[in-house]
């Protein structure tokens, strides 16, 4: 059997040599094990040491004070810390000012976010539907590309709207939003402004000091770190907006309860330090491959990019390039996959991968669920090789080939 070769970076990431090598030596009795609220002795100082300098690597990643950042495990506990948080001290606010206090609270999103973001919002308008103080949720709809202007934004702001909550980086079409526009229009209002950058973080440059983003979800496994490890970062000057979710203990500034995994943070403070050092080289490598792949399968019958591609090569800063999201007509994507047993690809985003619907994404773009359900993403990563690019192309181009003729052209 031909080794596989892994075409799903965008769902997770393998762990990088010095990352893993990191977290071992927090893991044993000879190692930096202990709990880091321990105070009373010396390897809980040690651990609670290892714990900071992580915070500082992440903090340098995306330009802000170590401070402002509380550790989670993951983005999607970070989601909901920042959208929960947010929506329920504006409640509780407003009851505490006024108990009879009738009215909604708002908030803007978009029907292309991770379903980290959709579900919680979803939830809170059904936790909420029948009490005096409702919570009410504007869906903005993606252009073709999968992207959210900022004049959508500007469009869908009321008085009462307390989040505004728009990812960076599309997880099944890498289409780019420009947060810098979306964070100017959100700036004068009321309003936070929530991102989720767990496709973006490590990738593209982001200055928290320079953008008038107010909290921003981060995750470690997209960036070679690992699984269960992530954090919120919450701007010094709105942290008393956010109500935690999870109590005991009081740990990270009262924000989010519970002893640290010191192995995991330490982990995702290396894969931060690393993805600084080698942003830009992983960028140019993987718009080359790309590039490369767009080559190869272009001339297949029914051959098209769905979402986020501008051009080939695509338009600088409207694109991720590490994720290709394309279809051969109305071939079945399942079918495909079955067919290559020897690439992991994926049909969509992990998080939706047990519904057999087509993507929510693809059809919030404009396509069909025919077209939906024929599209495959190819992510590829720092780990992914010329020659990976190379038989990947061919064994795409040999099965779509022997298979089209069962297949409808469009």
């Amino acid at each position: 059997m031909s080794p596989l070769i892994y075409l799903d970076y965008a769902a997770t990431t393998p762990a990088d040599p010095a990352v893993v090598e990191r977290m071992m030596s927090c893991l044993t009795l000879e190692g930096t094990f202990a709990n880091p609220a321990s105070r009373s002795h010396r390897p809980g100082w040690q651990a609670e040491q290892l714990v900071e300098a992580a915070r500082i690597e992440l903090a340098q990643l995306i330009d802000c004070s170590p401070i402002e950042l509380v550790w989670t495990s993951g983005a999607t506990e970070a989601d909901n810390l920042a959208i929960q948080g947010v929506v329920r001290h504006a409640i509780r606010s407003r009851r505490h000012a006024d108990p009879a206090a009738t009215g909604s609270v708002h908030v803007v999103s978009s029907v292309i976010e991770h379903k980290a973001v959709i579900d919680v919002c979803k939830a809170l308008e059904r936790e909420f539907a029948e009490t005096p103080i409702q919570v009410e949720v504007s869906w903005l709809k993606p252009d073709i590309n999968g992207r959210i202007s900022a004049e959508q934004v500007r469009a869908a702001l009321r008085d009462d709207t307390v989040l505004v909550s728009i990812m960076h980086v599309n997880n099944e079409v890498g289409s780019i939003n420009d947060i810098a526009a979306i964070a100017e229009v959100v700036g004068p209002h009321s309003a936070l402004f929530h991102v989720d950058a767990a496709q973006s973080l490590g990738k593209l440059p982001l200055s928290m000091k320079a953008l008038a983003v107010d909290l921003l979800s981060c995750s470690a496994h997209k960036i070679y770190g690992p699984k269960g490890s992530g954090a919120l970062y919450v701007r010094r000057s709105v942290k008393s907006r956010l109500d935690p979710m999870i109590f005991g203990g009081g740990h990270e500034g009262g924000l989010r309860s519970g002893t640290l995994a010191t192995h995991q943070i330490v982990g995702f403070g290396e894969a931060a330090r690393l993805a600084a050092e080698v942003m830009v080289a992983d960028r140019a490598k993987l718009e080359r491959q790309r590039s490369q792949l767009l080559n190869m399968l272009s001339g297949l019958h029914g051959f098209t990019v769905n979402g986020g591609e501008a051009s080939v090569g695509g338009s600088v800063g409207t694109v991720w390039p590490g994720i290709l999201n394309v279809r051969f007509g109305t071939l079945d994507a399942e079918a495909l996959m079955l067919a290559m047993p020897d690439i992991a690809l994926a049909s969509g985003s992990a998080c939706n991968s047990a519904s057999l619907a087509a993507s929510y994404v693809l059809r919030a773009i404009g396509l069909n669920e025919a077209e939906a359900a024929a599209s495959i993403r190819i992510s590829i990563g720092r780990m992914t090789t010329d020659a990976d690019i190379e038989r990947a192309g061919q064994r795409i181009a040999e099965v779509v080939s022997r298979m089209r003729p069962s297949a409808s052209a469009v």
